[in-house]
């Protein structure tokens, strides 16, 4: 298809599209009001319908006093039914696909369920509107002269009673219209390969010699193929190797760590990187203007949101309030009800609201990976931006950490234990420690207060880990590829007891 036509096309879809987006802009409650209500109606029959009497649920306060907050425990037993074969449990069409988590939050693997619906209104329409963004800001591109690098998870799909499981990306390309591969590299045969190491050296060589134009995949991953690319083509530059690469979508984890290895082998100041917020339970943000971490929350994808205060979370003052009710800078719990079935879920991820008109949020951590023994209540975006602001200071450059509490024993005080694995040290291991300690100090007013004089936690300890330490460690877990990450930070030692031990 020649490219000014598929421009024209997209240009049409993205005039169509965005007066459906300008109606979520301006009416945004109302939207997600009468998404609610589409839901509850869509339901009313099937077996959790019928349990809270959804015919009779007619506004978001019955609906919040009548249906419980669920986790994936609680859940676990109905979404078993229907992956061997049971319908209309919680929702009324057949549940054919299930996302198998690769969350390592809990040691049983978590099944997500994906609807028809959720595949076409929120995944594929997310897609196609990350796109439409894209190029809405940026009319000169040259996106559809070329072809997109994707980097999904490592596992095929796996069938057994009339449904299918596998990560999610496998379930979408699965799914994908034929005409989407064509515009698409590597191939589905090798992005579905289930040999993590095997595929990467395939979609290097799969991709080496197309005219790559963008890219798309989780930054830790991503990272590490192009690294590979570099190293088969004895280059320092992506652009020498595909030279009208210009976006990287991304998302999965957080970008600051890895943002500075990135801009060395993508030397261009005009390139662009967008970023996405999307789950196995549903796609939920998208970067909507160039430069800026903000991400738009998409409100008419078939997902109703609720937020938990983080300061009530898990109290018995726990407070559950509608989108409405948000406010600036404060840490929330993400609740949603979907159109795969989902009701008022914890889905385990923080974000911060950046914007209220429109509603603009950053993703600030994991209601799990926190560290909260002594009332410091370190959340990952406060390590992030520290580590990102000393790395500049000293000239560090991170692959990637994690950290735990060392706790209290006796007349001790606390502290936490950090292990970084390093692509550039600094200098001075205890001058970016310090710098560190500081900077938490400046992001976090609780951790300020129990470092202060030493008083409840000592300076924190960090240990510089031995190179591929990490990916030695996903790798002995087998967890390579896709969205598996080691957790950031933990409440317990579980993972850096491991890893140090793995470090010796």
């Amino acid at each position: 298809m020649p490219i000014p036509l598929v421009n024209s096309i997209a240009s049409w879809f993205l005039k169509k599209r965005f007066h459906q987006i300008e109606l979520f802009l301006k009416y945004p409650n109302e939207v997600q009001q009468e998404l609610l209500m589409s839901l509850v109606e869509t339901a009313k029959d099937t077996e959790i319908g019928k349990t809270y009497d959804f015919s009779s649920i007619k506004n978001y306060s019955t609906f919040a006093s009548r249906v419980p907050i669920s986790t994936y425990e609680d859940v676990q037993d109905q979404i078993e039914r229907a992956r061997k074969g049971e319908h209309n449990i919680f929702w009324p069409k057949p549940i054919k696909w299930f996302a198998k988590s690769s969350g390592t939050t809990s040691a049983k693997s978590k099944f997500i369920p994906v609807s028809s619906d959720s595949l076409e209104d929120c995944h594929y329409a997310a897609s196609k509107d990350l796109l439409c963004m894209y190029l809405n800001n940026n009319e000169d591109s040259q996106l559809f002269t070329g072809k997109s690098l994707r980097l999904g998870g490592s596992k095929e799909l796996y069938k057994e009673n009339g449904t299918a499981f596998g990560d999610l990306s496998a379930i979408l390309i699965d799914n994908m219209p034929f005409w989407a591969e064509f515009s698409s590299t590597p191939s589905n045969k090798v992005s579905l390969l289930s040999e993590w190491e095997t595929k990467m050296a395939a979609i290097v060589n799969e991709t080496v010699e197309e005219n790559v134009t963008s890219l798309a995949g989780v930054p830790s991953w991503m990272l590490v193929l192009l690294n590979n690319v570099l190293d088969k083509t004895n280059k320092t530059s992506l652009f020498d190797v595909w030279p009208n690469l210009e976006v990287y979508f991304h998302g999965g984890v957080s970008f600051n760590p890895y943002i500075e290895q990135y801009r060395a082998i993508l030397p261009k100041k005009d390139f662009k990187y967008y970023e996405i917020y999307n789950a196995s339970e549903g796609f939920f943000a998208i970067q909507d203007q160039n430069y800026s971490g903000d991400l738009l929350l998409m409100l008419d994808y078939g997902i109703f949101y609720e937020f938990i205060p983080m300061d009530t979370y898990g109290t018995k003052d726990e407070k559950v309030i509608p989108l409405s009710e948000v406010e600036l800078n404060k840490n929330y719990a993400v609740i949603i009800t979907t159109n795969a079935g989902l009701w008022r879920y914890k889905i385990g991820d923080t974000v911060r609201f950046v914007s209220i008109s429109p509603y603009r949020i950053k993703v600030s951590g994991r209601t799990k990976h926190h560290i909260n023994v002594f009332g410091e209540e370190l959340i990952i975006e406060n390590a992030e931006d520290a580590l990102k602001k000393v790395c500049k200071k000293t000239s560090a450059e991170i692959v990637d950490y994690t950290a735990a509490p060392i706790f209290m024993e006796g007349k001790e005080k606390g502290a936490h234990e950090w292990l970084i694995e390093f692509k550039t040290p600094p200098k001075d291991i205890n001058y970016f420690n310090e710098l560190f300690d500081n900077a938490l100090k400046s992001l976090n007013s609780d951790y300020e207060a129990k470092r202060y004089n030493n008083m409840t936690l000592n300076k924190p300890k960090i240990h510089v880990a031995r190179e591929r330490l990490f990916y030695d460690w996903l790798k002995e877990n087998d967890k390579l590829g896709g969205q598996h990450k080691v957790p950031r930070l933990s409440n317990t030692r579980q993972y850096l007891d491991q890893l140090l031990k793995l470090n010796n």
